[in-house]
């Protein structure tokens, strides 16, 4: 049984996430920020426990993985989406964007390494996305976070291999996320017309992801597209 953590894990991917690890008989953590019903709904259903912590607050993150002590597998999830024209986007929304996209994750592997190098093993799995690789317009801010997670991912590789723990990121493409509750339904049909599988993703399909790179011990550094063909 691994002891595994997930950031964001009270709704959507996260939340999916959860419940994979927890259903394999993992003991599992999550943290959220806000949504106190939605955390209490997940813990109830998986068993899991909620830890209510902003990942940008580098205090707060090193608190409760200190009340977790032993860590086998951290899931940095937990992100934020700011659209808009980058000459038209408040600094402060810039800024919140790095600070739970980017520096959230900082955070994170910082307050796990003392129990990783205990056992000079661990295994860590950040979330990026598809706009992180190619780019999209109207998301410059968050293309750019999250193509800064594929490089840290990279370099958190190289640099955590030799003291045995490995770091992996999925890039998920469309996914049926509260993030798409905008769309119309027009737009995602193209978007599924666009992708080569025929649908859109949903976040059980990120939790697999995930699951595979929890358990593929020769897999480091790497960038795992789940995103039915959309980009290749």
């Amino acid at each position: 049984m691994a002891t595994c953590i997930v950031t964001g894990g009270s709704r959507g991917i996260g939340a999916a996430i959860v419940k994979a690890f927890a259903k394999r008989g993992d003991r599992v953590f999550f943290l959220y920020e806000k949504e106190h019903e939605a955390a209490r709904q997940v813990s109830a259903e998986t068993g899991a426990t909620a830890i209510c912590c902003d990942v940008a607050d580098g205090k707060a993150v090193e608190a409760a993985f200190q009340s977790i002590g032993h860590i086998d597998i951290l899931v940095c999830n937990a992100g934020i989406w700011r659209g808009g024209l980058i000459h038209q986007m408040p600094p402060e929304d810039w800024d919140r964007l790095f600070d739970v996209n980017v520096k959230g994750i900082y955070h994170c592997v910082k307050a796990a390494m003392p129990a990783f190098l205990q056992t000079h093993q661990g295994c860590i799995i950040n979330i990026s996305s598809m706009w992180g690789q190619v780019g999209a317009s109207y998301e410059s801010a968050y293309s750019a976070t999250k193509g800064a997670v594929i490089a840290l991912t990279k370099a958190l590789a190289k640099e955590l291999g030799p003291s045995g723990i490995r770091v992996n990121a999925i890039s998920p493409g469309v996914i049926l996320t509260d993030m798409c509750a905008g769309y119309e339904g027009e737009t995602l049909d193209a978007l599924c017309e666009e992708t080569p599988v025929g649908r859109n993703g949903t976040v059980e399909d990120i939790a697999q992801a995930a699951l595979y790179l929890a358990e593929a011990p020769f897999v480091t550094g790497q960038i795992l597209g789940v995103n039915g063909g959309f980009i290749i």
